[in-house]
């Protein structure tokens, strides 16, 4: 499900900025990974958990501050 137009979405959301995507879709995926549900209407059973972070960094469901605000 990873798309270009997604990922490019989700660029856009992050001024452009890869390494903050990286960064944000990295925790994104750990808390999923630790039983968080996801933000977006998908099958977590059929999905990546980096590709469901990408999805709600793209629909803006999840951003930088968000994330950072809890370590």
């Amino acid at each position: 499900m990873r798309s270009e137009k997604t990922t490019a979405r989700a660029l856009k959301r992050l001024d452009g900025d890869r390494y903050k995507l990286s960064l944000v879709v990295s925790k994104r995926a750990d808390e999923l990974s630790k039983g968080q549900n996801p933000l977006v209407k998908v099958d977590s059973e059929k999905m990546k958990l980096t590709d469901i972070a990408i999805l709600e960094v793209a629909e803006g469901k999840i951003g930088l501050d968000s994330l950072v605000d809890k370590d």
